[in-house]
């Protein structure tokens, strides 16, 4: 996958939360990358998580995601 050809699905709070939405989208088959900028896993807090899909497979992805969410008061996943 190019930089240019990636957007962001999601914005996830930490990368472990990133780390089993890429889950979800890999078993449905859609290809996926994790960006994250926390100096090299020295501030995991300091800003949030994108996970990048093509743009073509926004939208598969977004329905993807939102059919695994759970409720809010239970947290994402």
């Amino acid at each position: 996958m190019k930089s240019p050809d990636l957007v962001a699905v999601s914005t996830f709070p930490s990368r472990t939360d990133a780390l089993i939405a890429k889950g979800v989208l890999d078993e449905t088959g859609i290809e996926s990358m994790i960006r994250s900028d926390n100096v090299g896993g020295m501030y995991p807090a300091l800003g949030g998580t994108d996970l990048l899909v093509k743009a073509e497979d926004l939208e598969r992805a977004t329905e993807a995601l939102h059919r695994r969410r759970r409720p809010r008061s239970t947290g994402w996943w």
